[in-house]
């Protein structure tokens, strides 16, 4: 998906640190882009996070991708793509004769099978392999590429387009196992000219980059511990743009008619869940005892204090606005009720107060406070006594992925524009929340929502595993976020840095 020019590299000292001699001034200067996202994994089969897709979706390029606002996939690295004669079990693409990776050869259909190959064959623990369950297998023949699935998928072209379809050179990318260091081989709009793990990724426009988008200015994309890093690094202008995430108390703060600031506020259908681990020997294990914690949480409280009316109290898995968004939660759970969770947990025959462990990651907007006041919340009851930790985000992603965490909470930003996105990869069985939730009746209503190409069609299959969840209750919904992007006056584009499907358009960023 992207363009980029080649320039002379430095080594340095530092370890998974280079950096590139300084080329650019006046109005080709680099645009400066915040944000406290973190990057898990340069290489896409290692990574399933909005920090590394927002990077993936600039430096690699997919057979497909979305168009601002777009909801259906457009061909970016492929000609065309269809379904074949086999219905919703045989997808075809045929890819583009004119692409090249940044050692000049050229892309053929061969690594389009090795990429998608490699993702299910390494499964890495925080990877993406499951978002290609019904993915059977993938053949290349000329410039064709054919994939197999095991079921009946229309969803599959939205997968397509997403960061885990991320093409790489099957010359430098092993076929089994990730590819370590701090470099990148896309055939993207950028080229990664510059990369310090945490700190900065430095892109420049790729020049052989051929496909949907346009090319952009260079951008420099700065990265930030934590939500009062990123404000102070606004304040100072050390950014010309910052996004995901401000503090609560700025973001609620910001003005759209302040002549000094762009300021872009917008719907979202990121969320956030507190996960449950599921598993026998978890002290979450018995569903009764999930379900009182449903009984406990104030959503609405939590919105208004910890995010300062920022996110709406979220009661489905699946949020507003999008196909089979329902209020399940709501409608099993309406109120916080202490002695229906009680009645829940003697049932149950578990002592109490049930002991379990909450975690979070540390500089994941404000997840410390929420971790305090969902404690507060049901430690009140006396029913429940909690112990919180915060986790570097990394260290975080590997305790939930290995299931040593009792509970955690996730924000979630939709990989792809439908429902099943909110379905599947999260409580789905193997889903890569890894709550160890397994259900056939949820299975069978994911499956059946993935048959109709005509999406609206699948709403009812949506809502029935919406029920299932809220009874089941492996995951607590808990908001939804509205979208801030702030940028200085010289710098225009803001607003196309997140629309909701998945793509982080840095290359629209431009000077005025």
């Amino acid at each position: 998906m992207r363009m980029f020019v080649t320039l002379l590299v430095l080594a340095v000292a530092a370890v998974g640190a280079w950096q590139l001699l300084p080329s650019q001034g006046g109005s080709d200067r680099a645009i400066r882009v915040g944000t406290t996202d973190t990057v898990t994994s340069l290489d896409p089969a290692g990574a399933y996070d909005a920090g590394s897709w927002a990077l993936f979706s600039n430096v690699f390029q997919s057979l497909l991708t979305y168009e601002p606002g777009g909801v259906a996939p457009v061909p970016d690295a492929a000609e065309s793509c269809s379904f074949g004669a086999g219905g919703l079990t045989t997808y075809v693409c045929e890819l583009r004769d004119d692409l090249t990776f940044p050692s000049g050869r050229g892309v053929d259909a061969r690594d389009v099978k090795h990429s998608f190959d490699r993702v299910k064959e390494i499964d890495a623990d925080v990877g993406p392999a499951s978002l290609f369950s019904t993915l059977r297998s993938v053949d290349a023949r000329g410039r064709t590429v054919t994939f197999h699935l095991s079921s009946p998928d229309a969803t599959f072209p939205f997968k397509v387009a997403t960061g885990a379809g991320s093409i790489v050179d099957r010359e430098r990318y092993p076929a089994d196992a990730l590819r370590t260091g701090g470099r990148a081989d896309g055939t993207g709009p950028y080229e990664l000219t510059g990369y310090t793990e945490g700190e900065r990724a430095d892109l420049t426009p790729n020049s052989r980059y051929r496909g949907a988008v346009q090319t952009g200015r260079p951008i420099e994309l700065r990265y930030y511990a934590d939500p009062e890093a990123l404000a102070e690094a606004w304040q100072a202008e050390d950014v010309d743009a910052a996004t995901r995430q401000l503090p609560p108390g700025v973001s609620a703060a910001l003005d759209p008619s302040d002549p000094d600031q762009r300021v872009t506020e917008a719907d979202s259908s990121e969320t956030r869940n507190l996960y449950l681990n599921t598993r026998s020997g978890s002290p979450l294990h018995d569903a009764g005892v999930r379900r009182a914690m449903a009984w406990l949480i104030d959503r609405e409280q939590l919105a208004d204090t910890v995010y300062e009316g920022t996110v709406d109290p979220l009661y489905s898995l699946i949020p507003t606005g999008i196909t089979g968004h329902t209020t399940s939660f709501f409608d099993d759970y309406p109120d916080q009720n202490p002695e229906k969770a009680r009645k829940l947990l003697k049932k149950a025959g578990v002592a109490i107060p049930v002991r379990f462990t909450y975690g979070y990651g540390r500089g994941s907007g404000a997840a410390a406070a929420e971790a305090q006041e969902l404690e507060r919340q049901l430690e009140a009851s006396g029913l429940f006594e909690v112990t919180v930790e915060g986790y570097e985000w990394t260290d975080f992603q590997k305790r939930w992925a290995t299931g040593t965490l009792d509970a955690y909470a996730v924000g979630w930003v939709a990989d792809y524009p439908d429902p099943d996105t909110f379905s599947g990869p999260l409580v789905g069985t193997g889903s890569t929340m890894n709550t160890g939730y397994s259900s056939k009746e949820a299975d069978r209503y994911i499956l059946n929502s993935r048959q109709y190409a005509e999406r609206g069609r699948a709403a009812g299959d949506l809502r029935g595993l919406q029920a299932v969840i809220a009874q089941d209750v492996p995951v607590i919904p808990l908001w939804q976020r509205k979208e801030y992007v702030l940028s200085s006056v010289d710098v225009v584009g803001g607003q196309y840095l997140a629309d909701g499907n998945g793509v982080f358009r840095l290359w629209r960023l431009n000077w005025i």
